[in-house]
């Protein structure tokens, strides 16, 4: 009996293991995203920075434990046989829910999703016991701790408002004071602001955290605690002389002081507030473990007999589990690819700049930006224009030099992420000195969005996106605690009626999910980092637009190439499932030349003086590669109609003829691909000859069709694809042909002027 449960022990460490590393991997955003956005230090220094942080924070971390244990259901109305499974339930849903908002690159909260797993669980096993004993389910609420879950409930959602009002009017202020010529200010307030920002950091960090530390004599915080407020004015005094001593003597910024000792203390206090999420679980069953051997030993207890009434007192956690979690937490912060994606989206949503929007507008989105803007209207239209102008000078950029505007540039500037990381900081410190599992995610997320809603980098050119990502995020986190419920529940209702049988092929189910993600974002990654080979604003020279455009029409070309021979196969075989995974792969074409598109006024804005005139020809290049694009869309999406309306079959004679013209197209798009691959334009003249021959046969094609109709073809839908497949596929060659005899005088001409 002993052993079953030693394996359950095992497996709920090895899923705590899985859901450190997949929750380290969402929760990177919040320590990471405004030192990473700021570019105010090295990405090497900011690992650095933050592993410390990490690692210390770990520590801190033993005081909230006791939420896994108790914070979320009564354990005294819990037989030790059901909080297992109960533990076992909410880890095999953490790993695989954070894993897949992971592989999305989607932050979400590991806060909300532990507390609703364990809600959800505990809801599971105890409805199941009221049903096999009074079937009054009015008595579920003598399972759940509905006071402490309200409260950690009520406290995440309040979180969310008070992060983004505060995170906005700090920023705001801030701003106010600094400018966006931050540098000469800095001179002479930066001494007052590294004063508070460090202070800030010091009380609620480095005070309130040791408050968790064991081996912290209680003399200490108690001192803490009666001499806050001489702790604040000597700590305000001490770093404002130690800010300006590092600005006039060591002539460092004193921003990038706040930004590194910031992220430490970010780290610190997502460790100290996080790790109940990812070990206080499998560390609960662990003493639960240790609580029935006890009893066993004395009593001979059974595991469904022994109430664990004793996981309601305090019980202490190893400090070795603290250190190994850490440990593990810090290597993968360095090592997380998905890491790197989450953190991504919340720089993204934040930046000052135009760029790539990675959200799409929608209808609440659009409101409330429209709103908005009347509500400013209103606002701007009742205030006096001397203050109007005074404050629309603070919020003036400065006019940088063009180069400066490159994708490589800082999302926002270092007084905005210096107030991220204060104020997400401080919060998060806060709840953790409260014992709440604060969600850091909403927190630090929300005051990036605050900041930059104050800072106006959501202008009506990206606010409509900014808004909807942010929704998007937001609604992601609503899912999260109804998945999280949700999946639980079952879980543990599959684990209590299946025994090991079904706990075990959950487990492998993790395990797979797991794996297979990882494997599908390793491949979507690679093809991220090739497609933004392609997407690039750095080209100044007629010879890097030369290169440029010859990567985007090689790259184009033998994806149409690829897609046309695809159709013409899975056409002719009337295969609906390939056809309609071609159809949905054509968006990849679709969305690659439209970011090229999207990036044209920066290519133009990037251009040296010598080079302008080549603004029109790299617009025309994108132009007729988006015709081409367009021709294989129709021909993808048409043939896929076709099938999935079950149509007739083309007659043999029409893929026969079809598939001739795809050989003689793939001849013709290998020539072109190799030639633009090796730079070798001097043959496009002989590629050009090659056009009419190709366009005759397609000609001579229509009228065969032309003649059928009149004697044997008896299918008017048959006709009219087969009639759109040509008439495109002419178009699509049409379009080729152009864009390499533009190519071809845009090359001669550069040519003859070097």
């Amino acid at each position: 009996m002993e052993d079953v449960y030693i394996v359950m022990l095992v497996a709920l460490f090895a899923l705590a293991i899985t859901d450190l590393v997949v929750g380290v991997s969402n929760d990177a955003i919040n320590f990471l995203n405004s030192a990473i956005g700021s570019k105010a230090i090295s990405i090497r220094t900011i690992f650095i920075v933050a592993s410390i942080g990490v690692a210390v924070g770990a520590v801190f971390s033993s005081g909230l434990m006791e939420v896994a244990r108790k914070g979320i259901f009564l354990p005294d109305e819990f037989y030790f046989e059901e909080i297992m499974i109960i533990f076992m339930a909410v880890m095999i849903t953490d790993v695989l829910l954070l894993d897949f908002f992971n592989s999305l690159g989607l932050p979400t909260s590991t806060t909300v999703s532990i507390v609703f797993e364990l809600l959800g669980a505990a809801v599971s096993i105890a409805a199941i016991k009221i049903f096999n004993d009074s079937g009054d389910f009015g008595e579920l609420v003598n399972y759940i701790n509905t006071s402490k879950a309200t409260e950690i409930i009520v406290g995440i959602l309040l979180a969310v408002v008070i992060a983004f009002v505060v995170g906005a009017l700090v920023q705001y202020l801030s701003r106010l004071v600094f400018s966006f010529k931050f540098e000469k200010k800095i001179k002479y307030v930066g001494a007052v602001f590294g004063g508070v920002s460090l202070t800030a950091i010091m009380h609620f960090i480095l005070m309130k955290g040791l408050k968790t530390v064991a081996f912290i004599p209680d003399s200490f915080n108690e001192f803490v605690n009666n001499n806050s407020l001489l702790i604040i004015i000597i700590g305000f005094v001490f770093f404002t002389l130690i800010s300006q001593l590092i600005m006039s003597i060591f002539k460092m910024d004193i921003l990038k002081v706040i930004i590194v000792i910031g992220t430490f203390a970010l780290a610190l206090a997502f460790a100290g507030n996080d790790l109940v999420n990812f070990i206080g679980v499998p560390i609960a069953a662990w003493q639960s473990f240790e609580i029935w051997q006890e009893a066993y030993a004395v009593s001979g207890v059974l595991p469904s007999e022994l109430l664990m009434s004793e996981l309601s007192g305090t019980v202490p956690t190893p400090e070795f589990l603290l250190i190994i979690a850490g440990g593990i937490m810090v290597v993968t912060i360095w090592f997380s690819a998905k890491a790197q994606s989450v953190v991504e989206t919340g720089v993204n949503l934040a930046r000052q700049g135009d760029g790539a929007e990675r959200f799409e507008p929608n209808v609440l989105s659009r409101g409330i930006v429209r709103y908005s803007v009347i509500l400013g209207n209103a606002v701007s239209a009742i205030m006096p224009l001397r203050v109007k102008q005074k404050i629309d000078t603070k919020f003036d950029k400065p006019t940088t030099h063009l180069r400066s505007k490159r994708l490589n540039a800082p999302a926002f500037d270092m007084v905005r992420a210096s107030v991220n990381l204060v104020v997400a900081s401080v919060l998060i410190s806060i709840g953790t000195s409260l014992k709440l599992p604060l969600s850091t995610t909403y927190v630090t997320f929300m005051v990036a969005m605050g900041t930059s809603l104050a800072d106006r980098a959501w202008d009506r050119e990206s606010a409509v996106y900014r808004v909807a990502g942010v929704l998007n995020v937001v609604g992601g986190w609503f899912v999260t605690a109804l998945v999280a419920f949700c999946a639980a529940a079952v879980f543990a209702g599959i684990i209590f009626f299946g025994g090991m049988i079904a706990l075990a092929l959950l487990i492998i189910l993790a395990v797979v999910l797991v794996v297979r993600s990882s494997i599908i974002h390793s491949k979507k990654t690679k093809e991220e980092k090739k497609r933004k080979r392609y997407n690039r604003t750095d080209i100044i020279t007629i010879n890097e637009i030369t290169s440029e455009s010859s990567e985007n029409i090689s790259s184009v070309i033998s994806g149409v190439n690829s897609m046309y021979t695809k159709t013409v196969d899975n056409l002719g075989y009337h295969d609906l499932g390939k056809l309609k995974k071609n159809s949905k792969a054509i968006k990849k074409l679709e969305k690659q030349v439209d970011e090229l598109k999207g990036n044209i006024f920066y290519f133009i804005k990037s251009l040296d003086d010598d080079s302008v005139e080549a603004s029109k020809f790299y617009i025309l290049i994108l132009d007729y590669l988006q015709d081409m694009v367009q021709s294989i869309g129709f021909i993808t999406r048409n043939s896929y109609n076709h099938v999935n309306n079950n149509h007739k079959h083309l007659k043999f004679n029409q893929i026969r003829d079809l598939k001739k013209v795809d050989d003689k197209m793939q001849v013709l798009f290998d020539d072109i691909k190799d030639t633009f691959d090796k730079h070798e334009f001097g043959r496009i003249n002989e590629i050009l000859q090659e056009k009419q021959e190709l366009l005759d046969n397609v000609s001579d094609l229509i009228q065969k069709q032309i003649n059928r109709i009149r004697t044997s073809e008896t299918s008017p839908k048959n006709t009219k694809l087969y009639f759109g497949l040509l008439l495109e596929t002419k178009d699509l060659v049409s379009s080729t042909m152009s864009l390499l005899q533009l190519f071809q005088e845009f090359y001669s001409e550069a040519k003859s002027t070097l």
